[in-house]
């Protein structure tokens, strides 16, 4: 019985997350790879409008050799599978600094993409969580 609950628990937690992921993908750009942006003073790119920084915080996943760090940030914004890649990273890098405010997994996600890596502490980024709690209905 044990085993059974456990893997319907994981089975819950990931589509959860996958929700959260898709609801934070159309508050950016209706999930669609929209290119680069003007957004506070530095551009942001693609389905999450991820900006270069972040890109680099989440470790610059598919970088070809050779490529230099903006051609493969605007390449990987504009790649679903890569710029989700991208948020995840970035989530599981920073989620620490989240610890102990009561915040649930989307929350400390949509937050902290929205404000950088303690987002989650900022009641800036309180409206951005609250169009994607509405979105998903996560927590």
């Amino acid at each position: 019985m044990f085993v059974k609950s456990l893997v319907f628990l994981t089975i819950a937690v990931a589509y959860a997350s996958a929700d959260c992921l898709h609801c934070i993908c159309m508050r950016e750009s209706g999930c669609k790879p929209i290119g680069c942006n003007m957004d506070v003073g530095s551009l942001s790119c693609g389905y999450y409008q991820i900006k270069l920084p972040y890109y680099e915080d989440c470790g610059q996943p598919t970088k070809k050799s050779g490529e230099t760090t903006e051609a493969a940030w605007k390449r990987c914004a504009n790649d679903l599978s890569c710029a989700t890649t991208c948020v995840e990273n970035y989530y599981n890098r920073y989620k620490s600094q989240c610890a102990g405010t009561g915040q649930g997994a989307c929350e400390v996600m949509a937050r902290n993409h929205n404000g950088g890596p303690q987002g989650c502490k900022h009641s800036g980024t309180l409206g951005y969580w609250n169009g994607i709690k509405s979105c998903c209905g996560c927590s």
